[in-house]
């Protein structure tokens, strides 16, 4: 709102320093101070607030060490990491780009499947919270629409370099912009891959059909990025710290990718309007440190399923939209390792009872944190 609002005063009356407001770079410093404060300052009101209602954590003894400790610690604390985001977004960022749109919907999204699972856990003392088939579908569901949307809608584009015949003095150039199913393979000189290619048997209808490639491929990535995420959220600080560290990775690479000149530079994918969810990141980057404030050990507050599913989703879509999809099992390799262990732990165990009547184990407790923790 206040892009909007300085954007009239500099061609209104040409107020000094209203231009400032037009540099993704000061809206995003912006952005992130605001989350901080938001998070920091208020998030122990809506501590206190949590606490005041009993909107604590039930805590099953499973003889974890201090896990007995942690009952009736607020949870839902997600709220605080949504807050911090979604104002500061509101407030300096360009809200009809696609980008945005789809990254406020994510958040909500995501944020209300969270926060009904947290819901019926905390006021209908059902501890096994939101049935895993509905929270599965409101995955899949999102995955779909992000899905649907980065691959059709007109304003999700890609410029690639004129072929070096048509190049003026060497100078680099970018053709106009297109539609395209390319992404980056990391650590490759030649790194894009196109989606159309896994189809590619399918002779020139290749290219109208690749959206049966990507979408799946969508639906899959925020579906195990935000099952991910929760499954991280274990430990004190664990599924905030590492967040924290992937979502500033990547908003250098939404950064350098919405920046003609430095994607030429370092060789990474130009993507026109995609620099605008740098101020997106930078509020959630914000947000996500203030919270961490308060969830180091010891913990004064949970982000619940609310912050968990969303953080992941959140995640998952910015990767898929600078086209870094590829390098999740780097970046949130942490996510994938929690995952992983839970369903090693359960095919193991079925496969064992099913072969010598008794099932047997990998882990002492699965996701992976609590073997650790556990006596």
């Amino acid at each position: 709102m206040l892009y909007y609002l300085f954007d009239y005063l500099e061609n209104e009356y040409q107020l000094i320093g209203a231009s400032l407001f037009q540099f993704i770079t000061f809206r995003s410093g912006l952005a992130f101070m605001t989350s901080l404060l938001l998070s920091t300052i208020y998030g122990k009101r809506l501590i206190d607030y949590l606490r005041k209602k009993q909107i604590g954590e039930t805590i099953r003894d499973l003889g974890l060490e201090g896990q007995v400790q942690k009952a009736g610690t607020p949870t839902m604390g997600g709220i605080m990491i949504i807050l911090a985001t979604l104002i500061p977004v509101f407030l300096f960022s360009k809200l009809e780009n696609i980008y945005i749109i789809v990254l406020i919907i994510t958040t909500l999204w995501m944020g209300s499947i969270g926060f009904l699972d947290d819901y019926i856990k905390v006021f209908k003392k059902d501890k096994e919270g939101l049935k895993g088939k509905f929270k599965v579908l409101g995955q899949v569901g999102l995955g779909l629409f992000v899905g649907s949307v980065l691959y059709f809608h007109p304003g999700v584009t890609m410029k690639e370099e004129l072929p070096f015949s048509e190049k003026i003095a060497n100078i680099h150039l970018f053709g106009e912009e297109m539609k395209s199913s390319k992404t980056t393979i990391p650590f490759l000189k030649n790194n894009e891959f196109d989606y159309s290619s896994v189809i590619s048997w399918m002779g020139d209808r290749a290219a109208d059909y690749t959206w049966l490639v990507f979408i799946p491929i969508v639906i899959f990535i925020v579906t195990g990025l935000s099952n991910g995420a929760n499954l991280t959220d274990g430990i004190d600080g664990l599924a905030a710290g590492t967040s924290t560290i992937i979502v500033v990775v990547l908003g250098v690479f939404t950064w350098v990718s919405g920046n003609i000149i430095f994607s030429d530079y370092l060789d990474v994918m130009y993507i026109p309007n995609s620099g605008e969810m740098t101020v997106y990141i930078s509020a959630f980057a914000g947000g996500l440190i203030g919270f961490l404030w308060y969830n180091t050990y010891p913990a004064q507050v949970f982000m619940g399923d609310t912050g968990s599913l969303t953080i992941g989703g959140i995640i998952a879509v910015i990767a898929v939209a600078v086209r870094k999809e590829l390098l999740i099992p780097i970046l949130a390799g942490v996510f994938l390792v929690e995952n992983m262990s839970v369903i090693i732990q359960v095919f193991w165990f079925k496969y064992t009872r099913i072969k010598f009547g008794e099932g047997r184990r990998v882990f002492r407790m699965a996701p992976l944190h609590h073997h650790y923790q556990k006596k």
